[in-house]
């Protein structure tokens, strides 16, 4: 058992003023570290005096004995410098980052692919999670010091484009689609895919658009590449509004020419076989006997989204050269190319509405965010006046928006709550910014000073705070080990709490002007982590 989940903050009890940590001769007793007889106080002391005689480092200042525990109390200096003094106003350093924890991950380059929305449709909440947690994982990696690739790997390519194409040369409208681009091409696809369900015309015609584009028929990719830059351009809206960006917009149609070499490569290695209704599979069975096949040719020759799946990781692994690839995605792929690749997987959104109904798009997500978040400002009675309400409202709703989806496991499914998400109370979003904001306002432009005695700090409030803070490196590791961004969001939710304690425990106006500026400089720090 690591030693630190034998350790524990003092309760309100006994050792409150005097310990800053205690352990218990009990606990290492259930665990077998010490032997299940003998007196508990006397272990204890023998124990204290073994650490004493030691003299590991110059961390612990006192060690102390009562009923089978043992005390410790931290030099308040040594604890302050090695996390206050560390981060300035006027340094660029990132704090937490150059620890020997964190200098055992390795590194390398990473490309993570996420958010994926199909192109020619507008961009459906589903797609959510994918974005904001790939976001997630690219920044975490980046600021680990990985070399991150950005992809965002479209739906272009497909069935789907053949209904829409041949769709648009039926139902389709130049001049409603310089209005209103997406939603016109969204009404185009429903319309045609609701006729080919009963008119065969009009499936053979959509099998037709799409051999068409395979085949490289200019028209026909000349639509399609038009209907691609459309909706690459409204998705980086959405996409700048979100935070995220992308280093590479890759996509199904990159790989369709590779797709034909899998093809050959799989036949030439004996794999391909043709099923009875003549399309071209790879059996999967143990037995050989055909019961688990993957299909990767149609009986016309096109080839499938996992046909031209195989074809991008092999491209991407020539090109890049990856340490490790991520897809973040709802459902896994099933590739495996050796172990440098990694599904991380997440649960639904239960319940997503707005005021006008049933949510489809993700901006009217975002734009019903803003809109409340703007109304709970203006009958607050703390908002102050701001120059531009609806940037603010934009951002804390986005805020709430993530720490909602954030503080839980990625693979459960959440039930979204509107009002839960932007109350200011609370593990939120909301309490997130409003803690930052409140530090910046009322210390970060007060506080220049270098010089301060930290053995000032005597308050448990204070201690516990700096214990908090030495927290992060190991905060980052697990998220770098498991890939969840619950470990950092609550990491500071807990540390908003703690700074709530402080503003009201740690009083900087009326104190002495020593303890004020050690004070401030605490404060100052929890806004350089939070």
């Amino acid at each position: 058992m690591p030693w630190k989940s034998l350790l524990k903050l003092p309760d309100f009890g006994l050792f409150r003023q005097t310990a800053d940590f205690r352990l218990s001769v009990s606990t290492l007793r259930i665990n077998g570290i010490l032997p299940s007889r003998g007196d508990v106080q006397v272990q204890a002391e023998n124990l204290a005096t073994q650490v004493r005689c030691h003299k590991l480092d110059s961390v612990v200042e006192d060690i102390s004995t009562d009923r089978g525990v043992i005390s410790f109390k931290v030099n308040r200096k040594l604890l302050f410098s090695s996390t206050v003094m560390k981060t300035t106003i006027s340094t660029d350093e990132k704090f937490g980052l150059n620890s020997e924890l964190l200098n055992t991950l390795k590194r390398g380059t990473t490309l993570v692919e996420y958010s994926s929305p199909n192109i020619a449709k507008k961009f459906h909440a589903g797609h959510l999670r994918s974005t904001i947690i790939g976001n997630f994982i690219a920044n975490l990696k980046q600021t680990l010091g990985n070399n991150v690739i950005r992809m965002n790997y479209l739906g272009d390519w497909g069935m789907q484009f053949g209904l829409l194409g041949a769709g648009f040369g039926q139902f389709g409208s130049e001049e409603k689609l310089k209005q209103n681009p997406l939603q016109h091409l969204f009404e185009v696809y429903v319309r045609m895919n609701k006729e080919a369900e009963h008119n065969e015309d009009m499936k053979q015609a959509a099998r037709d658009f799409f051999k068409q584009l395979e085949q490289h028929e200019s028209q026909a990719v000349s639509l399609w590449q038009q209907f691609r830059q459309i909706t690459v351009d409204e998705y980086q809206h959405i996409y700048k509004r979100l935070g995220v960006h992308f280093d590479i917009y890759s996509g199904e149609s990159f790989h369709q020419d590779q797709a034909q070499e899998v093809v050959q490569q799989l036949q030439s290695q004996g794999l391909l076989k043709t099923s009875e209704k003549g399309t071209g599979v790879v059996d999967l069975s143990p037995a050989g006997d055909m019961n688990s096949v993957c299909t990767v040719l149609r009986s016309d020759g096109t080839t499938l989204y996992i046909t031209r799946d195989i074809a991008a990781a092999i491209d991407r692994k020539e090109k890049y050269n990856f340490d490790e690839m991520i897809y973040v995605l709802l459902f896994s792929r099933d590739i495996n190319i050796d172990c440098r690749c990694q599904h991380v997987p997440f649960g639904l959104v239960q319940g997503m509405s707005t005021r006008t109904g049933e949510v489809v798009f993700l901006e009217d997500v975002l734009d019903e965010a803003r809109a409340r978040m703007l109304h709970n400002m203006s009958q607050a009675k703390t908002t102050k006046e701001m120059d531009n309400p609806e940037d603010t409202a934009e951002k804390v709703g986005i805020s709430a928006l993530l720490v909602q989806d954030f503080r839980g496991p990625l693979l459960s499914d959440y039930r979204f709550d509107w009002d839960r998400m932007l109350q200011a109370q609370g593990d939120t979003g909301v309490f997130l910014q409003y803690t930052h904001a409140r530090l910046c306002r009322s210390v970060l432009k007060y506080c220049y000073a270098t010089t301060f005695d930290p053995s000032l700090l005597l308050e448990q409030t204070s201690m516990t705070i700096l214990q908090h803070l030495l927290r992060y490196d190991e905060v980052l590791y697990q998220s770098a080990q498991d890939l969840q961004p619950k470990h950092l969001v609550n990491f500071l939710l807990k540390l908003c709490h703690l700074t709530a304690s402080a503003h009201r425990e740690l009083l900087v106006k009326g104190s002495p002007p020593d303890v004020a500026q050690v004070e401030k400089k605490l404060h100052q720090h929890a806004i350089l982590n939070n």
